[in-house]
């Protein structure tokens, strides 16, 4: 059993979230921890002076509640929101917060993803811990 489990979100893959959750919970120990994280991917120098970046966009905000949605009102599952690759991202977080387990989404391949999509290829790549490949 493990101790704690990541679960990358990926918000256009809603779908998946729910089984992932489910998995996770098989798979915690008692007494364990599930956290939820969204990676958002900078934007590009030469597109963000073309972007009006404001304030009140809250966009980590609603990125947030969008992940507390997906809980089912959960309040032991915690929710986070980091930027970057997520490929990369996604690794730095578990080993930087002691994640024994990522439980990972993978859509079917393309002969350019291989076996994998190109995200879970990377987190499976990377991760110092144990993944779990659901498919999509």
């Amino acid at each position: 059993m493990y101790k704690h489990v990541l679960i990358p979100v990926a918000l256009d893959h809603e779908t998946l979230i729910a089984r992932k959750l489910e998995n996770a919970r098989h798979l915690l120990a008692d007494g364990g921890q599930i956290t939820l994280v969204t990676v958002l991917e900078n934007i590009p120098g030469f597109v963000s002076e073309f972007v009006t970046m404001k304030v009140d966009n809250h966009l980590t905000t609603n990125v947030e509640n969008k992940l507390r949605e997906a809980t089912g009102g959960d309040d032991s599952i915690q929710c986070k929101v980091v930027s970057g690759k997520p490929g990369v991202q996604i690794a730095a977080f578990a080993e930087e917060n002691d994640v024994d387990l990522i439980i990972v989404g993978s859509h079917h391949p393309t002969a350019q993803d291989y076996f994998l999509g190109s995200t879970a290829s990377r987190v499976v790549r990377r991760a110092g811990c144990s993944v779990f490949v659901v498919r999509d």
